[in-house]
């Protein structure tokens, strides 16, 4: 399969907390009062611009993403979906996502986002546990979060939400429950995240101090396995590592970055993928206007990426799916042969943690928890 045979997919991205808001790590973006005209027009200048370079595709899904994008105006978001569909031709079930988290105030616009054209909202709901949410650094708590829950799911057609796992004293019997509850409400799409501890945060600071003990590697692993037969059990099997779904309901947007197609990214910070470049936009939002009212565009970088570059990148991600991904496209974006290891690949499948069937290299059940030791066994420099 071709990049350019898969649908195209736009993420917009919004950089604004239009109020001081905990959910946010770029405290640089929030800002009190926004020019939403000009902002408007900046939009869909740099839409503009990445569909002149796209022509003749069919755009397969688009998603609002950022800092708070379910505080963007509703007409900014239909405008922008009305600017796509006079760019490209929609697929005839095109999936409009945007984020949103869990607060009343955000809740009160699922009606009017929904008229607007968003037909699936992606809600970070995190945990059903208030102790845990304040651990997290979360605003809401779980009463504020299941009302907005019900709320999106009064609003759209799909709904799905995260919930963050393996926290510091969660035990199995814990997670089986607090999960089993996340089922019970009935959306189609739920995505389900070992927390990990990145250096430089909060956490790492806690855990290098002693504060913080998170599950140990057998525990994690146990933690791991219960989600994904839980979740399959109850008809959300997983499609990617961390992603469930019913089938037909997963997320057709981050299917096009896993299968590895273009997709066009505007907005402050936004990053993209188009016909072999990799694309970044200025991610200060002045920064960002002021290239728009220069060029009309936000580019900031627009690299070339080498065949093998592509090639790694592209099985990086096809490996997440369970589908896999198929090495004679992967050696067709290498332009030549897939950068992988036949050795170890042999060795892997003799160990169960991977199978091969014809072209299609795919990690079983027992190789997705130690899917990143297995890409640094297979991918070749």
């Amino acid at each position: 399969m071709k990049t350019d045979t898969l649908p195209l997919a736009l993420y917009v991205h919004w950089p604004f907390c239009v109020s001081k808001c905990p959910y946010c790590d770029f405290n640089s973006h929030v800002r009190e009062q926004v020019d939403q005209d000009a902002w408007r027009a900046a939009l869909l200048a740099d839409l503009a611009h990445e569909a002149a370079l796209l022509p003749g595709r069919r755009l397969g899904s688009i998603f609002f993403g950022g800092g708070t994008p379910s505080l963007m105006p509703p007409g900014t978001v239909a405008a922008l979906i009305e600017a796509a569909g006079r760019h490209w031709d929609f697929e005839p079930d095109i999936e409009i996502t945007l984020e949103a988290n869990p607060s009343s105030v955000e809740a009160a616009r699922f009606a009017d986002l929904a008229a607007a054209g968003v037909n699936r909202v992606s809600l970070g709901l995190q945990a059903l546990d208030d102790e845990a949410l304040r651990f997290l650094g979360r605003a809401h708590g779980v009463d504020e979060g299941l009302a907005a829950l019900e709320t999106a799911q009064k609003a759209f057609g799909r709904v799905s939400f995260d919930l963050i796992y393996a926290r510091p004293g969660q035990s199995l019997a814990s997670w089986e429950a607090e999960l089993a509850r996340a089922i019970g409400f009935g959306t189609e799409h739920l995505s389900l995240y070992q927390l990990t501890i990145e250096p430089g945060t909060r956490f790492a600071t806690l855990a290098a101090q002693g504060a913080l003990t998170i599950p140990d590697s057998d525990t994690a692993a146990d933690l791991f396995e219960a989600t994904r037969a839980i979740a399959a059990d109850a008809g959300l099997p997983a499609y990617e590592i961390s992603n469930h779904a019913r089938p037909g309901a997963e997320s057709r947007h981050n299917l096009t970055y896993w299968r590895y197609g273009d997709y066009a990214g505007v907005g402050p910070g936004a990053h993209g993928r188009r016909g072999g470049l990799a694309t970044v936009r200025h991610k200060k939002p002045e920064n960002w206007m002021a290239a728009i009212g220069r060029k009309a565009n936000g580019l900031q970088i627009e690299d070339a990426l080498t065949p093998h570059n592509r090639a790694t990148e592209g099985l990086v991600m096809g490996l997440r799916l369970r589908e896999g991904v198929d090495l004679t496209r992967i050696a067709d974006l290498a332009g030549g042969t897939a950068p992988v290891d036949d050795l170890a690949i042999g060795q892997l499948i003799r160990q169960g943690l991977m199978a091969r069937e014809g072209d299609r290299l795919r990690a079983t059940e027992a190789g997705m928890p130690v899917l990143e030791a297995i890409l640094r066994e297979i991918v070749l420099d």
